[in-house]
């Protein structure tokens, strides 16, 4: 067993301090890269060693089981067997599997494998038509309901708050679905992941036994990734201590990624709030990346901020990171499969190298690239391409339809848009994100893919494009063996490699193009930051500037890489188009107090979002009517016609000619055409 002096020497000042700090409320700030989980097992280990802790009253609590078992298998190494580690259901479930019984006299109610089988039923008692994206995305608003602390009552009511909803169908009929699966699951004798914890925060609340029970086992609690607690972890985390003050909670406001699923980095922000006196502790040595990577990460979010640290690199200086602006992404995907190549057969192992993108329709590329040069992969996270049930399905459409000869008279793109359309498939996608979403990014893939095949050979047809989606296939299903991990960013969080290239690094994709508020573009900053600091010694950051070869161009680098790439990066391949220098964006400033305008809504608007309005109440009314008129005749929602924000610029600008308007955001040469007479007119009234 280590010594207690041998487990401080072991540790650079900022993580000696972690471990010092024994008791009292300590909350550590810990970087990427910076070494929080040995500051946290020496600190344990320490407290073991020192006779302050006693291992079996150390309850450490994490987020995943990989991250439980990596922290007690360190713990053991330092001589602190015995320290319970593990993730919060886990150790919930054990405490009130335990009590249950005794409290109740019967056992506890069998946990599902999956929710989606009781959401379907609890659809069908509510009469809703589903496939199984819509499943999937009705069990992901049962789970954010739930450790969110939203009854389905409430749920129409702080839906809209809380940026949460579907396309298909509208928050009343959720929250009736919501309703039905709590029966059916009570019917079932079932219980699922999330009244594990519920159940818990009940009866430690309730019976004052067991919570003393509880509270003399767990003396003292350590929080791993606290910045991911949702509010039904934080009151969980409240009944474990009981009023006391003996917690350690580690992590990084900078890396909140998971919003989605009901985290908040409030509960790191406002933990000095909740613990008064508590010691706040930074750890800011990055162990992991070059100081080439360490820089690029502390620009991600300059110097305005900051919940977080600045990074310090204690490496040695390897290459400057690269920012590549390519001319469409089948030349980005291939250019990333042959610098791949190229480090393999430098020495680079694969199992080293990632490609980190943000959706997961963008994996399809990559994909074909790495298996036409033979290179190995492996999908993360997701299932690759070619095997996602709605791929599977279109292709055999697409199959049945080129047998059966019937070819309209518009082009290869059209048959397949009409083929797609009896999935459900529209030319406008989701505008919230979950399985839907997903789904549409793939179809509207094969969709791109008839478009490249039409491109290249005018007189293709549907015959062509199913032989052309076989061979994709047969490269995508080539044998897997440790290769090149393909992954998205939300999948990424937790792991490293020595190379990484983070592609499709456009506006529209990064930030993703639903995320249109303050709030949701600063989650996908933070996302973009994550994959930043993925990277140990190469980093390459691309963008396309069209999705298909030939195509306009007119894409813009993600506003993430406005401080951190040279401003005379061009375009590479694509020909004379693409190699024209691209006149750089200019930063949009509020017309108001001239403040930069960080959201796509305040852009469209020409100022901040609490500044002042000046627009023509009278004029945004009878666009609004035109708005709804235009929308009934073409039965599509009202935003797909013109939304809000692009209303009211048009209201604040009166523009009284066609030059005028197309200079406002959201307008573009289509929507000219079509409604611009009719706008125009009405800005000419009164």
């Amino acid at each position: 067993m280590p010594s207690a002096d041998s487990l401080l020497d072991a540790l650079d000042p900022e993580q000696r301090e972690v471990a010092l700090a024994l008791r009292g409320p300590v909350c550590v700030i810990a970087g990427a890269g910076t070494g929080k989980t040995r500051a946290i097992t020496h600190r344990i280990a320490y407290g073991t060693a020192t006779g302050v802790y006693k291992p079996t009253e150390v309850l450490a609590v994490t987020f995943t089981a990989r991250a439980a078992g990596e922290m007690r298998g360190r713990l053991r190494q330092l001589g602190a067997e015995g320290v319970q580690a593990r993730t919060f259901h886990a150790a919930a479930l054990r405490q009130i599997g335990y009590f249950w019984p005794k409290l109740y006299g019967n056992r506890l109610p069998d946990l599902i494998a999956s929710k989606i089988p009781l959401v379907a039923e609890a659809a069908k008692r509510c009469r809703v038509q589903t496939d199984s994206a819509l499943l999937r995305d009705l069990a992901a608003e049962i789970e954010w309901a739930k450790v969110s602390n939203v009854r389905p009552d409430d749920y129409p009511r702080l839906a809209p708050d809380a940026h949460r909803g579907l396309d298909a169908i509208d928050d009343a009929t959720v929250a009736h679905v919501m309703a039905a699966y709590e029966e059916v699951k009570r019917d079932r004798g079932r219980m699922d992941m999330e009244d594990i914890l519920l159940c818990t925060v009940s009866m430690l609340a309730e019976h004052e036994r067991v919570s003393a029970e509880v509270r003399r086992q767990y003396r003292w609690l350590v929080v791993d990734e606290y910045q991911d607690v949702n509010p039904l972890q934080a009151a969980l985390l409240e009944q474990w201590l009981g009023g006391r003050d003996d917690i350690c909670v580690v992590g990084d406001p900078l890396q909140t990624i998971y919003s989605f699923a009901g985290a908040s980095p409030k509960h790191l922000n406002d933990f000095a709030k909740t613990h008064p006196g508590a010691r706040r502790i930074e750890l800011v040595r990055n162990y992991r990346s070059t100081p080439q990577v360490v820089a690029a990460a502390n620009a991600v979010f300059g110097r305005g901020r900051r919940e977080g640290v600045v990074l310090q690199a204690q490496r040695d200086a390897g290459p400057e990171v690269t920012y590549t602006p390519y001319s469409d992404e089948v030349t980005e995907a291939e250019s990333v499969a042959a610098q791949i190549l190229q480090l393999r057969e430098g020495g680079t192992p694969l199992r080293e190298v990632a490609i980190l993108f943000r959706t997961n329709a963008q994996s399809e590329a990559y994909e074909e690239a790495l298996a036409a040069r033979n290179l190995p992969y492996v999908v993360r996270g997701v299932e690759r391409f070619f095997d996602r049930a709605e791929v599977r399905q279109a292709v055999t459409l697409l199959r049945g339809q080129a047998r059966g000869g019937d070819s309209g008279d518009e082009g290869l793109v059209s048959d397949v848009r009409a083929v797609l359309a009896t999935m459900g498939y529209t030319e406008t996608a989701p505008t919230t994100a979950g399985a839907q979403r997903d789904r549409w990014e793939s179809l509207h893939a094969i969709v791109s893919m008839a478009a490249d095949l039409e491109s290249a050979q005018p007189d293709a047809d549907l015959t062509a494009l199913v032989d052309d989606l076989d061979r994709r296939a047969k490269h995508a299903h080539a044998p897997i063996a440790e290769g090149v991990t393909l992954t998205t960013l939300h999948a990424a969080k937790g792991l490293e490699w020595d190379a990484v290239f983070l592609v499709g690094m456009q506006e529209g994709t990064v930030p993703i193009a639903y995320a249109t508020d303050e709030k949701g573009v600063a989650e996908e900053r933070r996302l973009f930051y994550v994959g930043v600091t993925r990277a140990r010694d190469r980093l390459e950051i691309s963008w396309s500037l069209s999705r298909n070869p030939g195509g306009r161009g007119n894409r813009r680098p993600s506003r993430f890489l406005d401080g951190l790439r040279p401003a005379d990066a061009e375009p590479t391949g694509g020909g004379a188009r693409a190699r024209r220098t691209r006149k750089e964006r200019t930063i949009a400033r509020c017309r108001t107090c001239n403040a930069v305008l960080s959201t796509g809504a305040e852009r469209k608007l020409g100022r901040c979002a609490d500044c002042p309005s000046t627009y023509d109440e009278a004029l945004f009314e009878r666009l609004r009517g035109w708005r709804s008129e235009q929308a009934s005749a073409q039965k599509v929602p009202a935003y797909v016609v013109f939304t809000d924000a692009t209303l009211t610029a048009i209201a604040e600008v009166r523009p009284r000619e066609a030059t005028e308007l197309l200079k406002v955001p959201g307008v573009g040469r289509t929507k000219l055409e079509k409604y611009g007479v009719e706008v125009l007119a009405l800005c000419d009234e009164g």
